[in-house]
């Protein structure tokens, strides 16, 4: 079935389910500064807006908009810049 989670405050929601191939995460961002860490590897594409991306290991922030995806390896953290509402898709693997 589908699981609702929220983070920081409520300033991060998301929808999670599973289909026959995947672990799947529909959710959006508030304005804000975020980290996360991750248990598996991550395909995060972004459906609305943008964000600056920090992955671990990296010195550059990355921009990320509407309908491009980057990848955070198992067992990282990484960090989020959201300066407007965006909403994204996340894959597990």
């Amino acid at each position: 079935m589908f699981n609702v989670n929220e983070y920081f405050d409520g300033k991060v929601k998301s929808l999670a389910f599973t289909n026959i191939d995947d672990s799947i995460t529909i959710g959006v961002m508030a304005t804000g500064e975020y980290e996360f860490g991750t248990s598996t590897v991550e395909h995060m594409t972004v459906t609305s807006g943008s964000m600056k991306v920090l992955l671990q290991g990296e010195t550059a922030w990355k921009v990320f908009g509407e309908y491009e995806t980057f990848v955070v390896e198992k067992d990282t953290k990484f960090k989020v810049i959201v300066e407007d509402q965006t909403s994204y898709k996340c894959v597990y693997s």
